[in-house]
């Protein structure tokens, strides 16, 4: 039994609640898909494999991986909820197409510092963060006939500081 399993498998028992075929069917799917997945989309992967689960079971099993730390929520201000691995997968933002929706999954340290740096100056104990940026993605942007050489086009987007209200 692989770890992730045993952390939902002593989760539910915690929370007073019965290991399940349907539940283990779940899970298993879950484990194996590194998408971004809403519970639509988890339902029908599920279904491939049971016919018999409900659409509130995959809904309410998904809660319980975020509560057990083996999922986490994403938006992508579609007005759709996510879920992605959070057990033993390392912190990551998202860059997300407005055209053809594409999510780009990235890490800086770089600005991971400066985000550290922001906090310890406002003496803020931050208990997550999720950075969106959202944009044109290269694909998008050949499909438009748009520029995608960093020399080529401006940055829309430009930082301005905040007044310090200390």
């Amino acid at each position: 039994m692989t770890e992730e399993k045993e952390i939902f498998h002593r989760h539910i028992q915690r929370a007073g609640l019965k290991r399940t075929a349907q539940r283990d069917t779940i899970l298993d799917v879950f484990l194996r898909t590194e998408k971004h997945l809403s519970s639509e989309d988890l339902y029908h992967l599920v279904k491939e494999e049971d016919p018999n689960v409900g659409h509130t079971t995959v809904y309410r099993t998904l809660k319980l991986l975020v509560e057990a730390g083996l999922a986490r929520e994403v938006r992508f201000g579609d007005g759709r909820t996510r879920y992605e691995h959070n057990y033993n997968h390392p912190h990551h933002d998202h860059m997300i197409c407005t055209e053809c929706g594409k999510t780009i999954e990235f890490f800086s340290a770089e600005l991971e510092a400066i985000q550290d740096a922001i906090v310890a100056k406002h003496k803020f104990r931050p208990t997550q963060h999720s950075l969106r940026i959202f944009g044109v993605c290269a694909q998008c942007q050949r499909k438009a006939g748009a520029p995608t050489d960093e020399s080529a086009a401006e940055p829309r987007i430009r930082f301005a500081s905040a007044p310090n209200t200390q």
